[in-house]
């Protein structure tokens, strides 16, 4: 059985897909040239899961998507403090790069616009550091974060270098100011290189995850920045992450993300999911037209806003097995071994994906790399217990649904322990053509499967 996740994803990559608004980064050669119909979105679980579709091997540049993640350097390797000093936090108002300072502290807003980005450059290594060692030192990080080797489109850097007229007065700005003390044109030219940084979205997606699980990558387990930077730059992208757009991306999208012009958004719900998407063509605040309207939809049917007062209390997944032996219509007393999926609390996505990756696993075929996959390949029967479900979202019904639906497409027999009807079976469209089952209690669903008479030998828990 395949998860149905991928198709949910390519679903809301293909409504977006129609709207053909925007204009390419037409300021920069190379991006102006790109491939508009280019589409990918990915999704990576904070437990290590990696979802994608559509393009999502083509590769981009970082651009300013870079700035989230060398703000979390410039705090590892300069200390908060030293940072603050130079870079402020508050939301600019302005374009990404404007030509402007704070008042009285002559600092620049924050580090997700140009003149802040350029200032948490120079604080990577050291200050007295190189150019060529800012960028290795960022070469390095973010290639550890994507979990593979990334490169710098030389291209990309060269068309970027050669119209870098306003990027250069913003160095010279903040060295007048004393908030750099190295040459501007080094500190620009590093930026530049940073920004030139080839990705894709199953990278970014990664990326995004790990800022969400508090710094922790999600697929190596490895602690790759401390959790108070991951906190710092969350709360930053939050507030001005999207630029001159960041009130209304909070208020319709509500979670911190970043974009870049070359067409690439990330986004994170901390202690759930990172998503990226790509889109080259971009509205007037350089942000991605379809990337943003992939992100709406995400957030909304996922459940994804930070300031959704239902995000409250996480859903617990419960898997074991009910050995069932036969009643009166098995005179023989045949034991039967059959799996259970419980859900606990109120569903979101993420409860969602960790039940589907529970059946996936338990259902498919043995997988020799999974010491204990494919258990219950051959179940005649499958129960759902959600009796002490609260509620399922949108996305976790529909998950759950084409669950359901492929289990019995798969000859499967399903039963759900619904009493409170939280899976709604009537109109439901993955019910069409068979539905499962739906009991109240267990003894209902032991006599469905097994007849009267039945009686349930043993129970063997897991928790997923």
């Amino acid at each position: 059985m395949k998860s149905p996740i991928p198709d949910y994803l390519r679903q809301v990559l293909e409504k977006a897909r129609p709207d053909n608004s925007g204009k390419l980064a037409s300021y920069i050669d190379v991006l102006a040239k790109a491939d508009p119909s280019k589409m990918a979105v990915a999704l990576s679980t904070v437990d290590g899961n990696l979802y994608s579709v559509g393009d999502d091997q083509v590769e981009f540049s970082i651009q300013s998507i870079s700035k989230a993640f060398v703000y979390a350097l410039a705090i590892n390797d300069a200390g908060l403090p030293r940072v603050l000093e130079k870079i402020g936090v508050e939301p600019s108002g302005d374009a990404f790069n404007k030509l402007s300072l704070q008042p009285g502290t002559h600092r620049p807003m924050n580090p997700m616009i140009n003149a802040g980005a350029i200032t948490a450059h120079t604080l990577v290594v050291g200050e007295n550091a190189t150019a060529e060692q800012r960028v290795d030192r960022i070469l390095k990080a973010v290639s550890k974060l994507a979990g593979r080797q990334l490169q710098v489109d030389e291209e990309v850097y060269e068309a970027e270098l050669k119209d870098a007229n306003r990027n250069m007065g913003i160095g010279y700005m903040l060295k007048a100011a004393g908030i750099i003390s190295c040459d501007p044109q080094e500190a620009v030219r590093g930026y530049i290189r940073q920004c030139a940084i080839r990705t894709n979205v199953r990278d970014l997606a990664v990326m995004a995850a790990t800022l969400g699980n508090a710094g922790v990558h999600p697929i190596t387990g490895e602690q790759i920045m401390p959790h108070q930077s991951a906190r710092q730059v969350l709360s930053v992208m939050t507030t001005c992450g999207m630029y001159d757009s960041a009130g209304d991306w909070v208020s319709r999208v509500g979670m911190p993300a970043k974009s870049g012009v070359a067409g690439g958004i990330i986004g994170t719900l901390p202690g759930q999911v990172g998503i990226a998407v790509f889109s080259p063509k971009l509205d007037e605040r350089g942000n991605s037209v379809r990337g943003v309207k992939m992100f709406e939809q995400l957030s909304s049917e996922m459940g994804l806003h930070m300031m959704d007062s239902s995000q409250v209390g996480r859903a617990t997944v419960r898997t074991w097995t009910m050995t069932i032996a036969g009643g009166a219509e098995q005179p023989h007393e045949c034991e039967q071994e059959v799996p259970v999926f419980g859900l606990r609390g109120a569903v979101r996505f993420a409860g969602s994906e960790r039940l589907t990756r529970a059946i996936v696993r338990e259902i498919s075929p043995p997988n020799p790399d999974d010491p204990g996959s494919g258990r219950h390949t051959n179940a005649c029967a499958v129960i759902f217990m959600l009796k002490d479900t609260y509620s399922l979202n949108y996305v976790a019904l529909r998950i759950i649904s084409e669950d359901i639906r492929r289990l019995l497409e798969a000859g499967k027999n399903v039963v759900v322990i619904d009493p409170a009807e939280v899976l709604k079976i009537d109109g439901n469209p993955a019910f069409k053509e068979k539905s499962p089952r739906v009991v109240n209690d267990e003894a209902e669903a032991r006599l469905y499967i097994g007849g009267q008479g039945c009686r349930a030998v043993s129970h063997s828990d897991e928790f997923y």
